[in-house]
């Protein structure tokens, strides 16, 4: 029996701690092949994840020691929480830590679109000094439609509002006086008039069974034909398809996507179009944030290997297993 199993490479000084402590068995590539994973989760206490190692139903099964998982991000849809919370097992992942990275980058990709700056650096190291052809906007007096009200939500409007943007703010399970809407002076609409009105709409939905391809052609085609759209959530809220076609048909401007349906994509139409940027779902992967997810995560999979209360927990902070 040994401590706990890492299945993804997550590493720093907390990992480096709680390898000090504890018998750790670290196989980053793990999450490669589950069926392996499968025959060795009874022999651990302990399971550090991120977000490419699958957590389901028959592994839960299988885990017959296990009491807690650490998941180093905030997503948990590579977690079967019901199976998991069912038998016991504390879930403990890292709400806060990657919040404001996840932010700064959805702010970067809005200014990134309004300036051309990825055109216009390629254009520029191929020799050439094209001014006019990349003449940009401002977000000043623009509205921003941020979908997601959760912190990063939070977070990123406050930050556009920083730069002088109007908020709208979509959100089913947010009241329209919540703190968190009315501290960024936002509206609350409904989706239809978020797309309608927002000339930079930002997305912060969840992966659930609801939000899943939620955001299809019929909703990019109610866009400005000036706007643009972001993503830094989850890339299985956005009907890709839907999305090439509003781009294809000019419903809006551009589009930024840090998250995509399937990971890694290959290439598509996506990455042929100039008016789009993409990135690798690097949102929580700045330094900082990652010394503050492992610290975390390391530190709430210690506490509840001791005995103790985790502090970060999307179930309960002690297991209960039968």
């Amino acid at each position: 029996m040994s401590d706990i199993l890492v299945t993804e490479n997550i590493v720093g000084d907390g990992m480096t701690a709680l390898r000090k402590a504890f018998d750790v068995v670290f196989e980053p590539d793990l999450h490669e092949v589950p069926q392996e994973l499968l025959k060795v989760i009874s022999q651990f206490k302990a399971l550090v994840v991120r977000n490419q190692t699958q957590v389901d139903g028959a592994l839960v099964a299988a885990a017959d020691h296990l009491r807690v998982i650490g998941r180093a991000g905030v997503g948990l849809d590579n977690l079967d929480l019901a199976a998991v919370s069912k038998a016991g097992i504390v879930v403990a992942y890292t709400p806060d830590q990657n919040s404001v990275s996840v932010a700064e980058l959805a702010l970067a990709l809005m200014l990134g679109l309004a300036r051309n700056i990825c055109p216009a650096d390629a254009s520029t190291k191929s020799g050439d000094w094209l001014r006019h052809e990349f003449t940009g906007g401002e977000l000043f007096n623009k509205t921003c439609g941020v979908i997601g009200m959760g912190r990063i939500g939070f977070l990123t409007a406050m930050r556009a509002r920083a730069f002088g943007m109007d908020i709208l703010v979509h959100d089913a399970f947010v009241h329209r006086d919540a703190a968190a809407v009315t501290q960024v002076c936002g509206q609350m609409v409904d989706m239809e008039e978020l797309f309608a009105r927002s000339d930079y709409i930002s997305c912060h939905l969840p992966a659930t069974e609801k939000t899943q391809q939620s955001l299809g052609y019929e909703m990019f085609s109610k866009m400005k034909t000036t706007a643009y759209f972001i993503n830094t959530s989850r890339g299985q809220v956005v009907c890709e398809d839907g999305l090439i076609r509003a781009l294809t048909e000019r419903k809006l401007a551009g589009a930024a996507l840090d998250v995509r349906q399937v990971e890694p994509p290959g290439r598509d139409q996506l990455t042929e179009m100039p008016n789009v940027i993409l990135t690798p779902h690097i949102g929580a992967f700045t330094r900082e944030a990652q010394v503050r997810v492992v610290q975390s995560v390391c530190q709430d999979v210690a506490s509840v290997l001791i005995g103790e209360a985790a502090c970060n927990y999307a179930n309960f902070s002690r297991p209960n297993r039968k």
